[in-house]
């Protein structure tokens, strides 16, 4: 008799066409993205917001935009008491642009919808625009404050 260890069967490959049916397909077409963040989908807000606004005022070609979580504790609260700001003006400097960022998560914290989001975080835009350029909101946008 052969004293050896028996040898364990070697286990079937998996395959993922188990029931004849072929290959899953994809979950989604190829030109739709499977999972967008709310971040991304934030900062693709102000990125239109940006474009909407350059077209009519191309000197803002040289402006940077911005997507900050929260402003930062130097910041402080805005000139109106205690309300925590929704965005800045960075005035530019020694070899560096000017730059509007846009706060994410109070904007996101006011806003109940994303249409409201989308018109809150273009009202952001337009404002520190117009304080960049030193202009009135309605100015820099005449469709500003209409809902």
């Amino acid at each position: 008799m052969d004293s050896s260890p028996p040898i364990p069967p070697t286990p079937r490959p998996r395959h993922r066409d188990r029931h004849g049916r072929g290959m899953r397909g994809p979950i989604a077409p190829p030109q739709v993205p499977l999972a967008v963040s709310r971040a991304d989908a934030f900062d693709d807000l102000v990125r239109d917001a940006a474009d909407r606004l350059e077209r009519r005022w191309p000197q803002l070609a040289d402006v940077e935009f911005a997507v900050q979580e929260v402003p930062w504790p130097q910041d402080g609260p805005a000139r109106d008491g205690d309300a925590v700001p929704l965005g800045r003006l960075i005035a530019a400097g020694q070899g560096r642009p000017s730059r509007i960022v846009v706060y994410r998560r109070p904007v996101e914290i006011r806003a109940k919808s994303r249409d409201e989001r989308a018109l809150l975080v273009h009202e952001v835009v337009v404002e520190q625009v117009a304080e960049l350029l030193g202009l009135s909101p309605e100015n820099v946008d005449p469709k500003y404050g209409e809902d």
